[in-house]
């Protein structure tokens, strides 16, 4: 017992340093030799050659030559797989029915706002497809077999235009400026105004003395238009509409007919009739 007594503690000691050092060793051991064949076994090597750029360039080298290589390659480089995926937006991953319905929401000045961006949303405010849901929703559904010849997207635009132009005809007549009427219609000896009092002026002069006589009118004309509809073709467009007037006279059935000449609309017959077909009193409508 004395002695154990006197060894044992000094034995504990080195024992205790002992073991302390061969674990350290141990674990040294062992972490080497697993980080060996992560670092050098082939399988791992030859992986990262095929997913790294190098490997386009090998192959072209193994069959004689890289120019000859590169140049008929059928498979695309990763490297442009790599800017395509990376330059694609949100909207372009979506299927053509989605990115058409999701660009319908929009409305006229916000989609060419969105086709001045980048190519790839100028790509896509571009579908002929989204501008014809645009005019079916600005416009009517009524023209939904029409194929435009230039596209939905030049139609709308030429639709827009005469509609523009349609409203300026009724601001002339509130304004009651005949200079600005004069200027409005072609000058033809074929143009015809029929007033909602039924009665027909036919030829240049005739209809601007009518409209003469309309703007001589003490009542003024404060008209509210609805329900526009425009037909357009290459050089002729026609809008039907209904116009309502501060008077007890009931709503107007409208018909305005342009032609294209020398880079601008003119209007060439103008037809409105009371729709109630009541007429007591002469009225001169625009």
């Amino acid at each position: 017992m004395e002695i154990f007594s006197v060894l044992s503690e000094p034995f504990l000691v080195a024992l205790a340093v002992t073991a302390l050092c061969f674990l350290f060793a141990l674990f040294a051991l062992l972490r080497s030799s697993f980080s060996l064949p992560r670092r050098f076994t082939p399988p791992r090597k030859h992986h990262c050659d095929c997913a790294s750029n190098s490997d386009a360039g090998a192959v072209p080298y193994l069959n004689g030559g890289c120019t000859e290589m590169l140049e008929p390659s059928p498979v695309p480089a990763p490297a442009v797989l790599t800017e395509r995926r990376t330059g694609s937006s949100m909207m372009e991953e979506l299927v053509p029915e989605i990115t058409t319905h999701a660009l319908s929401y929009l409305d006229y000045p916000s989609l060419c706002r969105l086709s001045m961006t980048n190519s790839l949303m100028r790509k896509a405010a571009n579908d002929d497809n989204a501008w014809k849901a645009l005019y079916h929703k600005d416009f009517t559904l009524e023209q939904d077999s029409v194929t435009p010849t230039n596209g939905w997207k030049a139609y709308y635009a030429a639709t827009r235009a005469i509609v523009n132009i349609n409203t300026e005809f009724f601001n002339i007549v509130r304004d009651k400026s005949l200079q600005a009427m004069s200027r409005f219609w072609l000058n033809a000896d074929y143009v015809k105004c029929i007033h909602a009092s039924g009665e027909l002026f036919s030829g240049y002069n005739a209809v601007m003395q009518s409209w003469q006589l309309a703007f001589n009118w003490e009542q003024g004309l404060n008209t509210q238009v609805q329900d526009v509809r425009a037909r357009i073709l290459t050089d002729m467009a026609w809008v039907t509409m209904k116009t309502y007037v501060d008077m007890d006279t009931g709503p107007f059935n409208v018909t305005n007919i342009y032609e294209f000449h020398n880079g601008r609309w003119y209007m060439v017959h103008h037809h409105s009739c009371v729709m109630n077909g009541d007429v007591d009193l002469m009225i001169v409508h625009g």
